[in-house]
């Protein structure tokens, strides 16, 4: 799959296709259905399949003060859709230019710059400034300039609706396991390991450090997890574990940072890209009096994941 990002670097091959647009934040089931219908109607033409999102995420740039959750950031979208066969994602930066360009104008990039013969779009996509356009607009106007425009109704997943925003919900809340189904998959975070204080190793607990930069997390606390990505190759066996996502009050941390005591592993895993699968959540994240009272829980939250992990298999 190629990453494309702006229209100018669009290249031959990626023009006259099928594009599904959004922000496709977190990929899950609903995303699932577009990009399936994207692909299905591509191979039918026999044309490139394309999936056109942005960067940063519109709610992002229009509330930078308070922007939501990030789902997933671009390098966890780009895995994601590793092996969904699509041909391309063509990322367009959402800026003021984008932002203020009205639905006419936006439907003209469509039909000029990528040359689209078909679109896919969710039931409830809006578009164009002040999102005043939305999918029936779309219709009318790939009726008028020659492309067809497939509209996908709701998803639901156990009678719930999936939506990024139930997700966050169920995130706020702990309930990792109704993310997972709207995910479609456990709630996970991919990152590189970087070197941190150290202070883990010094306690027996050594942790792979993953920064989240200036990234807002839509869940906190302290997890039973598995880690992918420690093994080579498509068969490597993931890893159990007990992870930390927080700010580390007992010893004065301020960004947030994600910790990850990996179970029968002593290995060096600095500068590996992992994938964090969070699977129970164990505790809020809490300020301890001393360093001892901290290692006093730490040992319990490993047993305790331990435990589950093998519970869940």
């Amino acid at each position: 799959m190629d990453i494309v990002r702006g229209v100018r670097n669009l290249a031959s091959r990626h023009l006259g296709g099928v594009v599904a647009i959004g922000s496709f934040d977190g990929l899950h089931l609903g995303h699932r259905a577009l990009i399936d219908a994207t692909r299905e109607q591509a191979a039918r033409a026999g044309r490139p399949a394309l999936m056109l999102s942005f960067e940063p995420l519109p709610r992002e740039f229009l509330t930078p003060g308070d922007p939501p959750a990030r789902l997933t950031n671009l390098r966890e979208r780009v895995r994601l859709l590793e092996g969904s066969g699509l041909d391309a994602l063509v990322l367009l930066r959402f800026d003021a230019r984008l932002r203020g360009m009205d639905g006419d104008a936006f439907v003209r990039l469509l039909h000029e710059r990528l040359q689209a013969t078909g679109v896919v779009v969710g039931h409830d996509f809006h578009f164009g400034r002040g999102g005043a356009a939305d999918a029936a607009f779309l219709r009318g106007a790939g009726a008028r300039l020659g492309f067809g425009v497939e509209v996908i109704g709701p998803v639901a997943a156990d009678s719930a609706r999936v939506s990024s925003s139930g997700i966050r919900a169920a995130l706020e809340v702990r309930d990792l396991a109704a993310a997972a189904r709207l995910l479609g998959r456990p709630y996970s975070m991919r990152g590189r390991v970087v070197a941190g204080q150290q202070l883990g190793r010094t306690w027996g607990f050594p942790t792979a450090n993953i920064r989240m930069r200036r990234r807002r997390v839509p869940v906190t606390g302290i997890f039973a997890v598995r880690v992918h990505g420690i093994g080579d190759g498509p068969a490597a066996r993931p890893y159990g574990g007990v992870a930390s996502l927080g700010t580390r009050p007992t010893v004065g941390g301020v960004e947030p940072l994600l910790e990850v005591f990996v179970f029968d592993y002593a290995g060096d895993l600095y500068g590996r890209e992992l994938e964090v699968e969070f699977l129970a959540h164990l505790r809020e994240e809490l300020r301890f009096e001393s360093v001892e009272r901290l290692l006093v829980q730490m040992r319990a939250d490993a047993e305790a994941a331990r435990a589950l992990l093998q519970d869940i298999g």
